[in-house]
């Protein structure tokens, strides 16, 4: 009897410890009877440096990070780009990860100009998509969508205002983090977490 129950304290115990290791889902859920609703980042389709569609099924199956820049951005987006660029270096020949960056300036940022920065990052180009698409479609999924900042304001560097946060993404479309996208040790607790997600996921 007595090993009975150190073998149950032993299975909660093991239990708790993985429900504390594993990433909360971040948003305000929906309780629906004894179900509990997480949002999820709603369906989208843009387009990538490649000229191909870029929608939701891209990313099945998938662990994601998003994030919002624009090409001529004279502040923020250069480092977010260096500090996810190291993230895809932990993870370039890893099948379950992908990266994706939307221009919030698709009139300026135009497809081959994309392609041609994905180029200078010498990324595989169906690894990492730089999308671009109607302007208020991408403002609207950076607000409603990934809860970030996205939009056109004068006085920003460049007349875009937009969050530096990267957006850490499950394969059921739960956002599981947002990290400074400015900082080294914001990109290395990323690093931590994606290996964290794959093992809980995959």
């Amino acid at each position: 009897m007595r090993t009975v129950v150190i073998f149950l304290v032993l299975i909660i115990t093991v239990s708790c410890s993985q429900k504390k290791n594993q990433l909360p889902i971040l948003g305000t859920p929906d309780i629906i009877g004894e179900d509990t609703i997480y949002p999820t980042v709603p369906n989208f389709e843009f387009t990538n440096q490649l000229s191909q569609p870029v929608t939701n099924q891209t990313f099945h199956d998938k662990i994601y990070v998003a994030d919002f820049i624009f090409l001529t951005c004279p502040s923020i987006c250069p480092k977010m780009t260096n500090e996810l660029h190291k993230v895809y270096q932990n993870f370039e020949n890893n099948e379950h990860v992908l990266f994706l960056s939307h221009t919030i300036d698709p009139k300026n940022d135009s497809v081959p100009l994309l392609y041609d920065h994905a180029n200078s990052l010498k990324v595989n180009h169906k690894k990492w998509h730089f999308v671009t698409g109607k302007e208020y479609k991408i403002h609207d999924i950076a607000e409603n969508g990934y809860y970030a900042a996205a939009y056109k304001d004068s006085l920003a560097p460049g007349g875009f205002a937009h969050s530096g946060g990267l957006l850490l993404i499950d394969k059921y479309k739960h956002i599981r983090g947002v990290y400074d996208g400015t900082s080294d040790k914001e990109t290395k607790k990323l690093i931590k977490d994606i290996a964290l997600l794959i093992e809980e996921q995959f």
